[in-house]
């Protein structure tokens, strides 16, 4: 036993030995494994896909999910839940609030609250949370529905029921109908089946606003079975004249619901069109409450009246479960009704603009004197604003539409074409020339052919290319009443080397061109008035050539302030909006935008002379306003182009101060068709003859009966009033 022991001790001693027998170094266990990198603060993470959400960059908030999540869930739905989300929100934008983050070793949760702002509703709010988990050492969120919004957790989802109130309609000053919401009816012909010719053309005359001549041509060399579109009524026209229309045989009727423009768009350019909502923006109005079926204004005051003529969308915000139940109501608006909006158009003279403009490519602008006020706005080549809803089945009949009319006939030339004035910008050189000092009316200059003053080629007066005998010695007013050229070269020129370059062109801007009128309720032109920097751009200046550009919107606009004394009123086109049952939102206001600098004997000077074109006998309109008994004061003007033959103007106002029928200003503008003289004074004459007798007395020289032209192109020969050195002027 006790060498047992013995041989025991030996082997513990050995083993605490090394091999050499010196006692080996003392065991020690590894030290345990720290980890010195610290998990990343998840806050940022939490930020950045909130931010990444006010963005509305759904892709970029995808990737922040985590994979597991992303197994979950496709980008796909991810991106359209949260579309359908903001949709049903009507959300414009979100603001957000963490409210605290907690950590634990490789997850997080975070707090925070959601600020919706919406379009309908008032600010509605959602606290919630959402999971994050630390995946290669950056934080992931764990996607849950909840993260939008706290009720929407377990699948549940928001809910729109909007409501859209019916459109507006618009109306002119005398609350005849123009454009609104109806059952209608788009009329047909089929020319084998007519029984009576007359009975058709009067009623569909009647109901269109066509002129029967232009219905007949329509269908005149049609085939006996061929269906041919004609135009659009309401179903209460048409009922009112059902018996005459079945009597008259040939005529299809196809019922639609529409925006009807009535009698085929009266003032189509400046009224505008409504169109259905495309694909490109429904998101964006669905998300303002729109169901998406709605018509939303395009063009023209359907366009700018859009929010009055739509109201206030409403509707209820609903938590529906899966299975489409309601759960709760989250907030409510009350829809507010749309407003009407009537415009100070006058129908019957609007439409009778129309025809008269009608074959020309031009404008006619007709303003109140002392107010400002529109009451015709027409522009030619016109078009049925009707065509373009494509639940009419007329729109299948034709073969362009006119969103791609070469003609542009959506163009609304009064406004928003601009043109060389020629002749009629003549009141502004004389007027001009009176403030200088230089020149009184009885100023006199020897009006011959050529113009000399500059060296080189002469510029020659419009007597010149008619053959005629030069006008000879004028005073400043017979120059205004003979338009004459060199009169006015003379001026432009003299001012200019008289160091007073300026003097013209400041006078236009202060007669209010070169700026928009400020008609607000139509797009415009600015047009464009430039400082002469040479001899040569003077005398085109002053003569309404060269670079300068007016619209028919603002000649009508300076020739009211001469008429009214020296007030230039802003334009305006809306008499009210509402007041059906309440007082009006809107109503119109005469406001004035400025005074002619002009003394009072200079703004006598330039009216004398103006009426002197009108009514003395070597007047360059005399023969246009022969028998006439309402005063006129007038300006002709033919303006020259490099595209063609000349522009027609005509510019000036009544002075029949008749207590039931307020003075008026009248530009009429017709592109390349020649002499002021001859077509926009016959066409001046008609609209005063519409306005104040109610009818056109007075047939236009190109008419066989009124409004049916003669000859398909007018026979009057081009004769400008005024010529440069080169063959035609600059535009």
């Amino acid at each position: 036993m006790k060498r047992l022991y013995l041989l025991l001790l030996m082997v513990f001693l050995l083993t605490a030995c090394n091999g050499s027998g010196a006692p080996a170094s003392q065991a020690t266990l590894p030290p345990p494994v720290v980890n010195t990198t610290r998990a990343p603060d998840p806050q940022p993470a939490v930020s950045e896909f909130l931010e990444l959400w006010k963005a509305e960059d759904y892709a970029a908030m995808y990737e922040r999910l985590s994979r597991v999540s992303r197994d979950a869930i496709s980008l796909e739905d991810f991106t359209k839940l949260f579309k359908d989300t903001a949709i049903s929100l009507t959300l414009k934008n979100l603001d957000y609030t963490i409210q605290s983050v907690v950590t634990d070793i490789s997850s997080a949760k975070a707090a925070y609250t959601i600020q919706y702002h919406t379009n309908l509703f008032t600010d509605i709010k959602t606290s919630t949370e959402m999971n994050l988990t630390l995946e290669d050492n950056t934080w992931k969120i764990v996607w849950d529905d909840s993260i939008i919004f706290y009720e929407m957790k377990g699948g549940n989802r928001l809910r729109l029921d909007s409501q859209v109130p019916a459109r507006g309609d618009i109306y002119d000053r005398n609350g005849q109908i123009i454009a609104g919401q109806t059952q209608a009816y788009a009329i047909g012909i089929v020319p084998g089946e007519i029984k009576s010719n007359t009975t058709l053309l009067r009623e569909l005359s009647a109901l269109t606003g066509r002129t029967q001549a232009e219905i007949k041509s329509l269908y005149e060399d049609a085939g006996p079975d061929w269906y041919i579109p004609v135009g659009e009524a309401s179903a209460d026209q048409v009922n009112a004249r059902l018996d005459a229309l079945k009597s008259a045989g040939g005529i299809r009727l196809s019922p639609y619901t529409t925006r009807l423009y009535y009698e085929g768009g009266i003032a189509a350019q400046t009224i505008g069109y409504t169109l259905f909502i495309t694909k490109d923006e429904l998101e964006a109005y669905k998300r303002k409450g729109y169901r998406g079926d709605e018509r939303i204004g395009a063009s023209g005051i359907e366009k700018w009246g859009d929010a009055y003529l739509t109201g206030k969308i409403g509707g209820d915000l609903y938590l529906v479960a899966p299975d489409g139940s309601i759960i709760t109501r989250i907030a409510s608006a009350p829809a507010i009704p749309s407003e009407n909006i009537t415009t100070t158009l006058d129908k019957d003279l609007q439409l009778g603009a129309e025809k008269s403009i009608a074959g020309f490519n031009g404008a006619i602008v007709v303003m109140e004197l002392n107010t400002g006020r529109i009451l015709a706005m027409a522009s030619s080549p016109d078009f049925d604003p009707n065509i373009l809803d494509p639940n009419n089945v007329n729109v299948s009949y034709l073969t362009k539409s006119p969103l791609n009319d070469p003609n542009n006939p959506l163009l609304n030339r009064a406004a928003q074409s601009s043109y060389p004035p020629g002749s009629v910008f003549k009141v502004i050189p004389m007027a001009a020339a009176l403030e200088s000092g230089l020149y009184t009316k009885d100023s006199v200059y020897d009006c011959q052919h050529a113009f000399t003053e500059l060296p080189g080629e002469p510029l020659y007066d419009w007597t010149y290319a008619k053959e005629l005998p030069p006008s000879g010695k004028l005073t400043l007013q017979q120059g205004l009443m003979r338009s004459c050229n060199p009169w006015f070269y003379h001026i432009g020129l003299d001012l200019f080397r008289q160091n007073r370059p300026k003097d013209v062109s400041n006078m236009a801007r202060a007669f209010g061109l070169g700026t928009a009128t400020g008609i607000g309720a139509v797009a415009e032109d600015p047009g464009s008035i430039p400082d002469p920097t040479s001899d040569n751009d003077a005398v085109q200046l002053a003569i309404g050539q060269g670079a300068m550009l007016v619209t028919p919107l603002q000649v009508v606009n300076y020739y009211a302030a001469i008429g009214n004394g020296g007030t230039l009123y802003r334009p305006q086109i809306i008499e009210k909006i509402g007041g059906t049952s309440s007082e009006p939102t809107i109503t119109f206001t005469p406001e004035i935008r400025g005074k002619l600098p002009l003394k009072p004997e200079t703004l006598t000077d330039i009216q004398e002379a103006m009426r002197m074109v009108v009514a003395d006998r070597r007047g360059t309109a005399r023969r246009a306003f022969l028998g006439l008994t309402i005063p006129v004061y007038g300006k002709t003007g033919t303006a020259q182009n490099p595209a063609g033959n000349p522009h027609a103007w005509f510019g000036g106002y009544t002075a029949a101060q008749n207590p039931d029928r307020p003075d008026i200003a009248i530009v009429v503008f017709a592109e390349n068709a020649g002499e002021g003289s001859e077509i926009a004074a016959p066409i001046f004459r008609r609209m005063v003859e519409l306005y104040f007798f109610g009818e056109a007395n007075t047939l236009f020289p190109w008419e066989s009966t009124f409004y049916v032209t003669r000859t398909p192109t007018s026979a009057v020969t081009a004769t400008p009033e005024g010529s440069q050195q080169e063959s035609t002027p600059a535009p």
